[in-house]
């Protein structure tokens, strides 16, 4: 490790002085070698550390004490004769004492390319100064797996981050969105140290338009714990992180593959026109595979106009119809190639095309042919849209062309399927940037401070209570009451007018149905006392009485707080659906009526909706600006909110109202950890 640190500081020309220190050698590499720090000329900007964990706290100790400013940190600071506290924890008081940088530990140290820093005890390829693409990793592998991997790729900073014993993802990434050339930033995560910090790089990064892609680590709980072991790192629930991503447009991706490419895509084609994608091929079975593709990813294919189909059709062979995707290979000959560049060249000139690719396996050998790349030149030259050679898959072999024209803005991609990804990206992205500034409910001040002072003296909410909160801030709820005799639930359900629901109020149940606790359709008062005497025999005596709703499909409005993140909140399928189908969306609070629209719009059984089966439609838009004043009111008190859950929300043709809720809460206003039922 200690010589590929200082070959590659050699390689990327460092322009400094560099001073290997060692005791055992008089010179290495060119370089003189000195016994110890307090032998140096001067003192040094950056220690890059490559020896063992039993040397390195003495060793750290003498950066320190010189005044060295930073260092890199690539061991994992493990003894396995440590004592307590153990080496990692002290080495990280000493970096905090000190106030030195540190990259790692536990990382693999970082790639300045642009200022010809490699700070890093790996072997690499060959890289230059001139990339557009920075790269923020968790995962050492995850930084080397690209950059040494992928010459498409230009990079201009990699850094692998480890334990950030000092520096954190978003101070990097904060540090990246400033560098001129950063067009792409790329986040491998595992977790966010530093929440507020990350937030706030999200942020800058959707304020000077630089996309963000990233490949979240965590979703299971298998991965979560394997983050643990791995960096000491507490992975956040991935349903918030799902929706952190969504406020700031970030683009997520699953795999290392989509990473790559999507990456790539946004280097060369941010920002994107408006319209669909059009594809060229030159066989009619991959021009049905990316039709099925493009359909189950959800990116758009142009719809022609007539105008090109007219114009296409005067190019191609009669049995070729001119359809988007276009097969345009039929009969080949010497006159194929032109053949193939007059039709990429029409498809990307029809107003409703953003993008082009040409779908072309490579040659034999893992080669292109030139021909491609003349294609896209002259369609480019003359649509001004960009364009993309994709291949199925790669094959054996590589091609320096296919390097070559990607750099010149002419990706060259390998798998339909990361390109596809990469493309619905590009489009969500430009959507993202285009849709309109978020409109700011502002919160009843009268119901803010009125419940503030209100669940701060509880810990859970009944029922009554909760809806009657809702009421308050806008968020229509079932008229009810409670009651602890017959009585007094007789009184009740004549001020609400028959038909009733009785429900148990009983300490303890909050799921009320799990304990037969809910009787619904109550006509009159003798099927009322009848109800009541048996519910109150089995579950005591307090039962809520409810006005009934009228038909309509069951939502769910609900929040729960994120140990990293906060309140997130949930919104969806209610009812059972909820817990067999999971079908729900999650967003940061505050939002506005069209960012529930487009949560709603993502999901599954969204089409339940719009009316089946000779049903009428539900009203949506009242579920949207509904959801919006709940997350007001989610942000106004969260405080002391730790969950909320208002489940079922009845949509009807015309109507929302909310008829179940509970609010749990810390009434000293410092929220702890508490499982969640959505």
């Amino acid at each position: 490790m200690g010589e590929w640190a200082l070959k590659n500081l050699l390689r990327g020309r460092y322009a400094g002085s560099i001073y290997p220190i060692n005791p055992g050698y008089d010179e290495l590499r060119g370089k003189r070698c000195f016994p110890a720090f307090a032998n140096l000329p001067q003192t040094p900007d950056l220690v890059i550390f490559a020896i063992s964990d039993r040397r390195i706290e003495a060793s750290l100790d003498d950066a320190i004490a010189c005044g060295v400013p930073a260092a890199v940190i690539m061991s994992p600071l493990v003894l396995d004769d440590d004592v307590t506290p153990n080496l990692k924890a002290r080495i990280q008081v000493k970096i905090k004492n000190s106030g030195m940088l540190v990259c790692g530990a536990n990382g693999m140290g970082f790639y300045n390319f642009r200022d010809g820093v490699w700070a890093c005890g790996f072997d690499s390829r060959c890289h230059t100064g001139k990339g557009n693409a920075s790269l923020i990793s968790h995962s050492g592998s995850g930084m080397s797996g690209i950059i040494d991997c992928e010459e498409r790729l230009r990079v201009n900073v990699a850094v692998s981050t480890g334990n950030e014993l000092s520096v954190s993802m978003d101070q990097y990434l904060d540090f990246v969105l400033d560098l001129p050339e950063t067009k792409v930033v790329g986040l491998f995560i595992e977790t966010a140290r530093d929440p507020a910090g990350f937030r706030a790089a999200l942020e800058k990064a959707r304020v000077r338009k630089i996309p963000i892609v990233a490949l979240k680590v965590g979703r299971s709980q298998q991965t979560a714990e394997l983050a643990v072991s791995h960096s000491g790192a507490m992975a956040g629930d991935d349903a918030t992180y799902t929706a952190l991503f969504e406020r700031y447009g970030v683009h997520r991706v699953d795999d290392m593959d989509e990473f790559a490419t999507a990456l790539i895509l946004f280097a060369e084609f941010n920002p994107l026109g408006p319209g669909g994608l059009v594809t060229l091929h030159d066989s009619g079975g991959e021009r049905q595979l990316i039709a099925d593709l493009a359909h189950a990813i959800d990116v758009p294919l142009t719809d022609l106009s007539h105008h090109t189909v007219t114009a296409l059709t005067q190019h191609l062979d009669p049995e070729l119809p001119p359809v988007n995707p276009l097969d345009a290979w039929s009969r080949g000959g010497a006159s194929a190639a032109q053949q193939m560049t007059d039709c990429l060249t029409i498809m990307m000139q029809d107003e409703n095309a953003a993008l082009g690719a040409v779908m072309h396996d490579r040659a034999p050998d893992g080669l292109i042919y030139k021909s491609y790349i003349g294609y896209m030149e002259h369609a480019r030259s003359v649509a001004g849209k960009p364009v993309a050679l994709v291949a199925a898959r790669q094959g054996t072999g590589a091609d320096s062309l296919a390097v070559e024209a990607t750099h010149r803005g002419f990706p060259v991609l390998d798998g339909v399927t990361p390109f596809l990804k990469g493309v619905r990206g590009l489009m969500r992205y430009r959507d993202f940037l285009a849709a309109p500034k978020m409109n700011d409910e502002k919160p009843p001040a009268d119901a803010i401070k009125k419940w503030q002072k209100r669940i701060s003296q509880n810990a859970e909410v009944d029922e009554a209570t909760s809806l009657h909160m809702l009421n308050d801030f806008g968020v229509p709820a079932t008229r009810c009451g409670t009651a602890a005799t017959f009585a007094e639930t007789s009184r009740i359900a004549k001020e609400i007018k028959y038909p009733v629901a009785l429900k148990t109020a009983a300490p303890g149940i909050s799921h009320k149905s799990d304990h037969n606790g809910v009787i619904l359709g109550i006509e009159d008062e003798a099927s009322l006392q009848l109800a009541y005497a048996e519910m109150a025999a089995r579950l005591g005596p307090k039962v809520l009485v409810s006005a009934m709703v009228g038909p309509g499909i069951e939502m769910i409005l609900g929040a729960h707080r994120d140990p990293q993140f906060g309140l997130v909140v949930v919104m969806g399928f209610g009812g059972t659906l909820a817990e067999v189908l999971h079908d729900v969306a999650f967003a940061l609070p505050p939002f506005d009526a069209a960012c529930a629209r487009r949560c709603l719009d993502g999901l599954r059984l969204r089409p339940l909706l719009d009316g089946v089966r000779g049903n009428h439609p539900a009203a949506i838009d009242a579920f949207c600006h509904v959801a919006a004043r709940f997350s007001v009111m989610v942000e106004a008190l969260a405080v002391n909110l730790q969950e909320i859950d208002v489940n079922p929300v009845i949509v009807g043709a015309q109507t929302c109202i909310a008829v179940d809720a509970l609010v749990i809460c810390n009434a000293a206003g410092q929220c702890s950890t508490l499982s969640t039922n959505l």
